[in-house]
């Protein structure tokens, strides 16, 4: 609009697509009422007797719908008065035109924008059982009793635990060995503690065999999976599916414009987001170059920067994301395990959140913070800040490596106190003296002083630690384990 061009926008459902009305608006709104329940639960450990207390999920629901909603009708309010709106679904006719319910919109340069869906799993039965995904979940009237999740990554992780504070029994299942297998063992390894010591059950390296109604619960479902060589049936009142995302590309008619998609269906494009036709552009989601609302507008402002004669690169974007569980588990750039796979002359060094004031002061010292520097520039290359605050101290990192700080401005900043950020500098000295391979950590202590190593030289040189294997009520978690309970049911 600001360079003068004439504009139609073309929405089928509701205004601000997935992050306004089924992901990051609702469900960080469903998330801090989950926290308040639980710092409810825990108020004997601050000192704060709360002798009774419910939860009105009607109460919550309505704080969510209540966010979520004004936010999309003024979006779509200012869409109204500043461009052409069209609601509705469209598809190409050719490569500069698409209908919207019989109406032909001609564009000189046209936007796909239109993200992804969730994946429907192909398990035997499925089509038997009412399941919900991301966005059918946060339609629940009521807290499920005992809730299914299928796929320990953000999406299930993050509703595991929040329906979980919510009073929910939760059970999650995943054929990965690791709950987000993204991430480093150790991390995830400290994940699955934490929401164990919450009371949810994982059911990890299990492959789904079957689905069917449960006898349990009315309109329930029971999930059955197999596990090594033992087979078992659980059943939930609902059960959510969580096992990936797919691109909104199947209705749009992409073969009428000559666009081109790879066999997931996600739109191929160039380093400022045009497709293989030169003035049609695919941003966010649905490109398969990001699965996050900060990467898709980043997407928008080089296209942008593109449109103005710019040299803004997709490419020169640092990855970057938070996966909301608490505490939250944040990261920026290199892992841990892809600066060992590259071969790189990294050093590490890490800090259990334990050892952070501002932590201690919360009572909440679960995490770790991890922070990886080249060698031979002592640019930092990338970081993993899992506990309290881990969410909005990792944009201090981010605008390092952006901005190719050397580690050691940051270790010259002063910073508040007291305050997690303001640890960020005293994790540097870890790797800056050559260390010997560290005493092993007395069991009862693994959680609390996750293993810290480094030596100078490329990370094939590294001390390796050794493989977390952590264990909670006498089981390890990659057994079947027992239902957990909290005190509240």
């Amino acid at each position: 609009m600001d360079h003068g061009m004439n504009i139609a926008v073309i929405e089928s459902e509701r205004v601000g697509g997935s992050c306004v009305n089924w992901g990051c608006t609702p469900t960080k709104t469903l998330i801090a009422s989950a926290r308040a329940a639980h710092m409810a639960h825990r108020g004997d450990d601050f000192g704060i007797r709360i002798p009774d207390f419910s939860i009105r999920f009607d109460t919550v629901m309505d704080r969510v719908n209540g966010i979520r909603m004004p936010s999309s009708e003024q979006l779509e309010s200012w869409l109204e008065k500043v461009a052409g709106f069209y609601p509705g679904a469209a598809s190409f006719v050719d490569a500069h035109t698409v209908a919207v319910d019989g109406t032909a919109i001609h564009g000189e340069v046209i936007v796909i924008h239109t993200g992804t869906r969730s994946r429907t799993p192909p398990i035997p039965g499925i089509e038997t059982v009412p399941w919900l995904d991301n966005r059918g979940i946060l339609g629940l009237t009521e807290v499920p009793e005992h809730l299914l999740v299928f796929g320990a990554s953000y999406i299930g992780l993050e509703f595991a635990q929040a329906y979980r504070r919510l009073g929910s029994q939760v059970s999650v299942f995943d054929n990965r060995e690791r709950i987000a297998s993204h991430e480093d063992p150790d991390v995830s390894a400290i994940a699955l503690e934490i929401l164990l010591a919450e009371g949810i059950e994982f059911y990890l390296g299990a492959e789904a065999t079957r689905l069917a109604p449960g006898n349990h619960f009315p309109d329930g479902a029971a999930l059955t999976c197999r596990q090594a060589d033992v087979e078992r049936t659980v059943e939930g009142a609902h059960l959510l599916i969580a096992v990936g995302r797919v691109p909104n590309t199947d209705r749009l008619n992409l073969d009428a414009a000559g666009i081109a998609v790879d066999e997931q269906g996600f739109i191929p494009l160039d380093d400022v987001g045009r497709t293989s036709i030169p003035h049609i552009y695919a941003l966010g989601d649905v490109n398969g170059r990001g699965a996050f609302t900060h990467t898709s507008v980043h997407d928008g402002q080089v296209f942008l920067d593109h449109l103005t004669g710019g040299q803004r690169k997709i490419s020169d974007r640092t990855p970057i994301y938070s996966m909301f569980i608490d505490p939250p588990l944040a990261r920026v750039g290199l892992s841990e395990t892809e600066a060992r796979q590259g071969g790189k002359a990294v050093l590490m060094a890490t800090m259990p959140m334990s050892k952070v004031n501002r932590a201690r002061e919360k009572d909440e010292t679960a995490g770790l913070i991890k922070i990886l520097v080249d060698e031979e520039s002592d640019r930092i290359l990338g970081a993993t800040v899992f506990g309290v605050g881990g969410d909005e101290v990792i944009g201090m990192l981010a605008l390092a490596i952006h901005a190719k700080l050397p580690y050691r401005v940051l270790q010259e900043t002063l910073l508040p106190h007291p305050t997690v950020s303001e640890m960020i500098p005293w994790v540097f000295p870890q790797f800056e003296t050559p260390r010997v391979a560290p005493a092993p950590v007395p069991r009862s202590n693994a959680r609390q002083h996750p293993e810290r190593f480094r030596q100078r030289g490329s990370c094939s040189q590294e001390i390796q630690p050794p493989t977390p294997n952590y264990s909670l009520c006498g089981g390890t978690v990659k057994s079947w384990p027992k239902p957990l309970r909290n005190s509240d049911g």
